[in-house]
């Protein structure tokens, strides 16, 4: 019981430590691939220095942008997006402290939606993970109050006790805490998500 308990503190040590292995973004690679500077290709496509460094970054390219630096490096405007299941590139660490954020607020939303988002825009981690991450927080967040709402209704029409309210309430926390937990572990094995959303509210 001892050991289990020192390998579980283990691993959420391990959660907080950045992953120094960082790859490039598409957009460096190909830039790097034909040998230009970031400020050659931004003289050469129009769009600004500090917009590259942003979509090399983790940010990602869309309308005039995408389509000027496409032209640009005269490649397909797909090549410089990343497929659904593709992992984005970022610093780990920085993806498991956003999705850990969340949990000591989940008891007084919408913190658990504030905190990661400033978070995000501190770190400056723009990209499909970190926008997943607060998405997923939004929605849950929504459900909760709606199901929260139906039970305590349900609770006055049926005449249940009281008990019924905080049983919906533990399901609710606990299934954030899954939704969390079950993330962390695909962030720190696969550098994606496990339960993403196939929209993005941000």
């Amino acid at each position: 019981m001892q050991m289990t308990s020192i390998n579980f503190s283990n691993y959420f040590l391990n959660l907080t430590r950045v992953n120094k292995g960082d790859t490039m973004s598409r957009l460096k690679k190909i830039r790097e691939k034909l040998n230009i500077t970031q400020e050659e290709l931004a003289e050469k496509s129009g769009v600004s220095v500090r917009t590259i460094q942003r979509i090399e970054a983790g940010t990602e390219p869309k309308g005039y942008t995408l389509k000027s630096l496409a032209k640009a490096l005269e490649i397909e405007e797909n090549s410089l997006l990343l497929e659904q299941d593709e992992t984005i590139e970022s610093d780990l660490g920085v993806l498991k402290l956003i999705n850990f954020s969340a949990l000591p607020f989940t008891v007084i939303p919408p913190l658990n939606i504030i905190v990661p988002l400033i978070i995000m825009f501190v770190k400056k981690e723009f990209n499909a993970i970190t926008k997943q991450l607060v998405t997923i927080q939004i929605v849950w967040t929504i459900l909760a109050v709606i199901i929260f709402m139906a039970a305590s209704f349900l609770k006055n029409w049926l005449d249940l006790n009281s008990k019924s309210i905080l049983v919906v309430m533990i399901f609710l926390l606990l299934s954030n805490l899954f939704i969390v937990i079950r993330n962390a572990f695909e962030i720190d094995k696969n550098g994606k998500l496990f339960f993403q959303l196939k929209f993005s509210i941000i």
